[in-house]
């Protein structure tokens, strides 16, 4: 950023974080650099290197935010600031491996306006990163040297060329509509309302109304529009929201369903220890993630369960026989999950449009067409997808119906 003509000498406050970039990170960006700290005790992930850097007037730590910091600058004199990144990122990947695939990160920079009375952001800029250690370095660079020489003139032009600085991508004050003119009154303000500005434009924020992001150590909820306690939220209930979370119960999920409907849904169909990190994702933020995504967020068993759960992937039945009537040639599965004559009974009911109590019982064709009655344990000998030919014998004794289940080679 230029300095341009200034009539006044004034001073600029920039605040630098490291964050992820890919947005199903974002959302548990706190839990990601907790198990980092945890691994690295008394460790930052982001420093300022002072010595190197030069034109800084003040420049603040900030101790209990280990991505990010924040520095006064002059800009009517030359400053120049170098930043010391100290993970890398496969620390990010699943079991720390990944290569030259490993999680890429964001160098995003808020700058606002210092020492008035209300500090104004005047300018967003964010570039994406990659850290390897200096041997996976040089081989990545090799290989995208090495895929650069294969493009043609006409590919390369579309990549943007080597700079011996960082280029940061500028972004419109206006298009930051979370903090366009908010105030920073402290670095943890600033630290906020950066990281929700950046995510709004670059992943695409799910939910408009929300002033924080999640993993930014605030505790307010904008799920039903405005902000109110976390714990006052968990404390308290109505019976509405107890039918809300009834009615999603076994339900599917569909894409139009709002943030607070999600939660509902997660709550109903026990995934409650998940509904902070999806708080702001509408129905189709949440169906766009990848079961890949799915087990990195929530574990390979509670990942695939809710990939199911979102698919809503019918229950393997344990036995699917096929039955038609002699005068039809079509046949109808019928997907048995609890092996039972009653259950069999009752699909057949619903199939042919009677009531089950009008079925007496049921028998299935033996060796040499005798009739073998059709009990629990013998529908559990049952071959799957057998197939089987429907009679229906009107009783002599009462008006209800013997069914007989003929085997059809």
């Amino acid at each position: 950023m230029t300095p341009g003509s200034w009539t006044l000498c004034c001073l600029f406050q920039s605040i630098v974080k490291i964050c992820f970039h890919e947005r199903r990170l974002q959302y548990m960006e706190k839990e990601q650099i907790d198990s980092w700290q945890n691994t690295r005790p008394g460790e930052r992930i982001l420093d300022i290197d002072v010595p190197l850097s030069y034109g800084l007037i003040d420049v603040n730590i900030d101790r209990e935010r280990l991505n990010g910091a924040e520095f006064v600058w002059d800009p009517t004199k030359e400053s120049g600031v170098y930043i010391r990144v100290n993970c890398i990122s496969t620390e990010f990947t699943a079991k720390k491996h990944g290569g030259e695939k490993g999680v890429p990160f964001r160098l995003q920079i808020d700058t606002y306006t210092h020492g008035e009375n209300e500090s104004k952001l005047v300018h967003c800029g964010s570039c994406q990163i990659k850290v390897f250690k200096p041997k996976g370095a040089d081989r990545k660079h090799k290989t995208d040297r090495e895929k650069m020489e294969k493009r043609t003139e006409a590919e390369k032009e579309k990549y943007q060329p080597s700079y011996e600085c960082t280029v940061l991508t500028e972004v419109s004050l206006e298009q930051v509509t979370h903090v366009a003119t908010s105030t920073v009154k402290s670095p943890n303000n600033a630290f906020a309302s950066l990281t929700q500005s950046f995510s709004d434009l670059h992943a695409g924020s799910p939910a408009q109304n929300s002033k924080t992001f999640p993993g930014d150590g605030d505790d307010s909820s904008s799920c039903n529009g405005g902000t109110g306690s976390t714990k006052k939220l968990k404390s308290t209930s109505s019976t509405d929201d107890l039918n809300t979370t009834s009615s999603f119960k076994g339900k599917p999920l569909t894409c139009d369903a709002s943030a607070c409907e999600v939660t509902a849904w997660l709550q109903a169909n026990r995934f409650n220890s998940y509904k902070e990190i999806f708080q702001n994702f509408s129905g189709g933020d949440i169906l766009r993630l990848t079961r890949d995504d799915l087990i990195q967020i929530c574990g390979l068993a509670d990942g695939i369960r809710l990939n199911n759960a979102l698919q809503a992937k019918a229950i393997r039945p344990r036995l699917i026989i096929y039955v038609c009537q002699e005068s039809d040639s079509v046949y109808h599965a019928l997907y048995l999950e609890h092996l039972t004559s009653q259950e069999l009974l009752e699909k057949l009911a619903q199939l042919y449009n009677v009531n089950a109590d009008q079925i007496g019982e049921l028998y299935c064709q033996g060796p040499s067409g005798i009739y073998v009655l059709l009990n629990d344990e013998v529908l559990q000998n049952m071959s799957e997808q057998s197939r089987f030919c429907v009679e229906a014998m009107k009783s002599d004794s009462s008006d209800q119906y013997k069914v007989l289940l003929k085997s059809i080679s």
